[in-house]
């Protein structure tokens, strides 16, 4: 699985990120992977807000065994292909997100804030 510390995120708070091992596929085709969350608790100042809506916690973040994938808009999905070969549609957050092969093309630098960028957007869609 890709290796990624979460505690060197700027603004995330580590100590609230659920995390979630699941499986996915099946037989020779299933993998494992380690989910994200950002928890309901953390946009809990949000709630009395009459836009709030508790789906529960939100990924942000897939590790996989060779990628990590994350949550973007659909702008910044086709701008990030056209740049790298690295980076394509997301498997798990589907035209929502991005899935980057760890290939050295991205520096930590750019992968922290696009990690950041999709906490936040996480976050913005628990209370929007």
């Amino acid at each position: 699985m890709v290796e990624f510390d979460i505690t060197k995120v700027s603004g995330i708070d580590a100590s609230v990120v659920l995390t979630e091992k699941m499986t996915v596929g099946e037989g020779d085709d299933a993998e494992e992977i380690l989910v994200y969350k950002v928890p309901v608790s953390d946009v809990v100042d949000k709630a009395d807000s009459v836009d709030f809506v508790d789906e529960g916690a939100r990924a942000f973040l897939v590790l996989r065994k060779n990628t990590l994938e994350l949550r973007t808009d659909r702008k910044l999905l086709d701008l990030l292909r056209e740049k790298y070969e690295s980076v394509m549609e997301s498997r798990y957050f589907g035209r929502g997100g991005i899935e980057i092969v760890d290939s050295g093309q991205l520096s930590d630098e750019e992968i922290r804030d696009l990690v950041r960028l999709s906490y936040d957007m996480s976050r913005e869609e628990q209370v929007s």
